[in-house]
């Protein structure tokens, strides 16, 4: 039996990663380490970031705290020796593959148990909405230093400017046309 509370995260979860990866297939690689002024993080960095993130509150999300011991997140904002874009890569791909097969493994009965975050516990769908909210912030994030970074060559990852007419819902679910239904 599903839960659909959880089954509405596994979605939201995949659409918050492809709207990133949509941004991220905008910008060349070797651009994901430009940040946008000093003290600013560049899009290397929040992948970084969140990728550490994610290796610290999926892994044993039901048996341990999810922010873990072994957890250096100073360093996630930092550009450090071996940081490339292939590493970097590697890594975003592993925390979201650990979300999925996190998540994947729960069942309905795991949504009120009760886990921690740095100590503060919460229930599993506490937890999730959490870190969905941490997720889409960064995402948008990653969205706007790559549509910064790509310029003019940008290609909208929703409802392109002007053209909002164009997809508009009417009230019976069919979606508009301009000059027609």
């Amino acid at each position: 039996m599903a839960d659909p509370c959880l089954d509405d995260a596994i979605a939201q979860f995949r659409k918050l990663k492809s709207l990133a990866e949509g941004a991220l297939a905008q910008v060349p690689e070797a651009r994901w380490f430009e940040a946008p002024a000093p003290e600013a993080n560049s899009i290397a960095l929040v992948m970084k970031h969140l990728s550490g993130n994610m290796r610290s509150r999926w892994t044993r999300f039901l048996e341990s705290d999810g922010e873990k011991p072994d957890r250096d997140r100073d360093s996630e904002f930092e550009e450090r020796a071996g940081d490339d874009a292939a590493s970097i890569r590697a890594r975003w791909d592993a925390g979201w593959t650990l979300l999925f097969d996190t998540l994947g493994a729960l069942g309905p009965g795991d949504m009120a148990r009760a886990v921690t975050v740095r100590g503060e516990p919460h229930s599993v769908r506490e937890a999730i909405h959490r870190q969905m909210t941490h997720y889409a912030y960064h995402v948008g994030q990653i969205v706007l230093l790559a549509r910064l970074r790509a310029g003019a060559s940008w290609k909208s990852l929703s409802i392109p400017k002007g053209k909002s007419k164009e997809y508009e819902v009417a009230k019976d679910g069919s979606r508009y046309r301009p000059g027609g239904r």
